[in-house]
């Protein structure tokens, strides 16, 4: 079944915005009468029929909505910008693999740098990117892309309370996310709450990122032996994170 995104603000009015409208009924080409799905962004989902197409906007009669959990924890995947359209495909993996934010990163060996006014623009593509990607996963949280900064910048947000910090990295002391993840489980006696990680560029974030990072709490993780591309990586770490946090057995 087709799904739209129907942001809270609409959700009253049950009118669907003029571009999701005009997906809607010159794309798709549904008509009063059929049957999709809404859902907000923020886990609240609905059946609907479509009861008006008056004025080339689509107007809905939901059903009872249901909402769907966030996620026991929350993940924020900072990823060094990678070239060509590989971003897309990072936002989309992300947004399959559950991550609640994602954090583009202008490091120094990133191939790709913005100008100011080049960064909301990206930002903008990459959260529609995200938006498409719940709507065709079923996912009903939209995660949130941040604009575009150097690591340096980054670094200076301050992190979630007993967040777990990471960043993937080449250097020989990085060790495996499982065995950071038993040690923190270890000394807060619970699973972490909101995870941090970071993922570089091709070649790696430089060693004066990594060393910053680690001045800021950061532990250094392996991916294994072998050299993973950048994108990757990206999913490889959200994915063990998924598996390891998002149990029943993580609670």
């Amino acid at each position: 079944m087709h799904r739209f995104h129907l942001p809270t603000d609409r959700w009253e009015s049950a009118a669907l915005d003029p571009k999701e409208s005009h997906h809607c009924l010159h794309v798709l080409r549904l008509a009063e009468g059929d049957r999709v799905t809404v859902f907000d962004g923020q886990g609240r989902e609905s059946m609907a029929t479509i009861a008006s197409t008056a004025g080339g906007t689509v107007t809905l009669q939901l059903a009872p909505s249901s909402t769907t959990p966030p996620p026991p924890c929350a993940i924020t995947l900072g990823q060094a910008v990678p070239k060509g359209k590989n971003m897309d495909l990072i936002v989309q993996k992300a947004v399959e693999l559950g991550a609640a934010h994602i954090a583009p990163l202008l490091s120094d060996r990133t191939v790709i740098q913005l100008d100011t006014g080049d960064s909301p623009k990206k930002q903008e593509k990459w959260q529609a990117t995200a938006l498409e990607a719940c709507k065709q996963c079923g996912q009903n949280r939209i995660p949130a892309v941040a604009l575009p900064l150097p690591p340096r910048d980054f670094l200076q947000l301050p992190p979630a309370k007993n967040a777990l910090l990471l960043i993937a990295s080449l250097q020989p002391d990085a060790r495996p996310i499982k065995t950071v993840l038993k040690e923190y489980n270890e000394t807060h006696d619970s699973s972490p709450k909101d995870v941090t990680v970071l993922v570089g560029p091709e070649g790696d974030f430089t060693p004066a990122e990594i060393a910053l990072a680690k001045s800021h709490g950061y532990q250094p993780v392996t991916l294994g032996p072998i050299i993973l591309r950048t994108e990757t990586a990206a999913i490889y770490c959200l994915s063990v994170l998924a598996h390891e946090l998002f149990s029943p057995s993580a609670e």
